[in-house]
C-alpha cells in the first residue's frame, strides 16, 4: 500500500487547497449526518436509483471479488457491494464519512476497510482489484487524468471500472447548480463529452449510458409545487425517498427517456452518465 502522507498533495498547491476544502466540506457533512440517513436499499433499490440498479444488472456475482468503492461517501454503496458478498475498500477523501461508513458497515453485519485518500493518487496497490466503483466522484477531483490511470493502474488485467457523474450540458440542472450553493462544492466539474474520450484512453472498450432527461421534472416539482429550496434539502438524496405510488406520474417520463436515451446528440443533456469499461490485459493492448 502507498504511503498516504507522500500521496496526498501539498495543501500550499491549488490540488491541495481544493482537497482541504472537499474534505472539510464533507467532513461537515459526515458530522451532520445519522446512521439512519445512509439507506443502503434505497440508494440501490428505489424507483429513482436508475444509475445504481443499471449498473449493478451488469456487475454479476461479486461473491470473493475485491472492490474498491473511491468517493464512498456515508457507505452506502460500500454496504451494499458488501452485502452481495465483495471484499469491499471504501476510499475517501474525509475521515469523516469513512468513520459513517464503517459505523454503517458494522450496523449492517459486513466489513468493509476503509482507506483516507485523494483520488488522484489511490493510496491502495497496483493490480489488487476486480472491480472499481466510483460515483458522484470524478467532477470533485482536481485531475481527471491522473484519477483515471490510478484507476486503471490499481485494477487487475481484465478488471471492471463503474462510474456515474453528472454532466454540464442540461440547463435545469445548471440552474440547480447555481441554486445550491449549500450543499455543494463550488470546485465542481461535471463531464463533458471530452471527458468520455479522455476514459476511452485508458479502456478501450469504454460504454455509457444517460440518465434523466424528462424525469428532471422531479426537480421542478420539488422546487415548484413542494417549495423545497435547493439549500434545504440534497434533491439526489430526496429522490431516494419516492415510492412507486407517489411516482405515478413520473414512470411515463422514465419510459419515454428510455427512447432519448438512444439519440446520440440530445443523449447529452441528461442529468447523469453511466460509464464502464474493462482494463485490457497486457497482451491485447494496443
Amino acid at each position: 500500500m502507498k504511503d498516504l502522507d507522500s500521496a496526498s498533495s501539498p495543501l500550499t498547491s491549488p490540488a491541495g487547497e481544493t482537497h482541504a476544502k472537499e474534505e472539510q466540506f464533507h467532513d461537515e457533512w459526515a458530522r451532520g449526518s445519522n446512521l439512519g440517513e445512509a439507506d443502503v436499499l434505497r440508494a440501490f433499490e428505489a424507483p429513482t436509483a436508475q444509475e445504481n440498479r443499471f449498473i449493478v444488472s451488469r456487475l454479476g456475482d461479486l461473491r470473493g471479488k475485491r472492490l474498491l468503492d473511491v468517493g464512498a461517501g456515508l457507505g452506502e454503496s460500500s454496504v451494499r457491494f458488501a452485502l452481495l458478498g465483495a471484499d469491499v475498500t471504501a476510499l475517501d477523501l474525509s475521515p469523516g464519512m469513512l468513520e459513517v461508513a464503517a459505523r454503517l458497515a458494522g450496523q449492517c453485519g459486513v466489513k468493509i476497510t476503509t482507506v483516507h485518500s485523494p483520488g488522484e493518487n489511490l493510496a491502495v496497490e497496483s493490480a489488487s482489484f476486480d472491480v472499481v466503483y466510483i460515483a458522484n466522484t470524478i467532477h470533485h477531483v482536481t485531475s481527471k487524468r491522473a484519477l483515471l490511470a490510478e484507476i486503471h493502474r490499481v485494477l487487475r488485467p481484465g478488471g471492471a471500472f463503474y462510474s456515474w457523474d453528472p454532466l454540464k450540458y442540461n440547463p435545469v440542472i445548471n440552474l440547480y447548480r447555481r441554486l445550491a450553493t449549500k450543499v455543494r462544492t463550488d470546485d465542481e466539474s461535471p463531464l463533458g463529452i471530452g471527458d468520455l474520450a479522455l476514459m476511452r484512453e485508458f479502456f478501450p472498450d469504454l460504454q455509457h449510458r444517460e440518465f434523466w432527461f424528462l424525469t428532471q421534472a422531479l426537480f421542478l416539482k420539488y422546487f415548484l409545487l413542494d417549495r423545497v429550496h435547493p439549500n434545504a434539502d440534497r434533491y439526489w438524496k430526496r429522490i431516494l425517498s419516492e415510492t412507486d405510488a407517489s411516482l405515478r406520474w413520473w414512470r411515463p417520463l422514465q419510459r419515454l427517456d428510455e427512447w432519448i436515451a438512444r439519440i446520440p446528440g440530445v443523449r447529452w443533456l441528461a442529468w447523469n452518465t453511466v460509464a464502464w469499461g474493462t482494463k485490457p490485459h497486457p497482451n491485447n493492448a494496443a
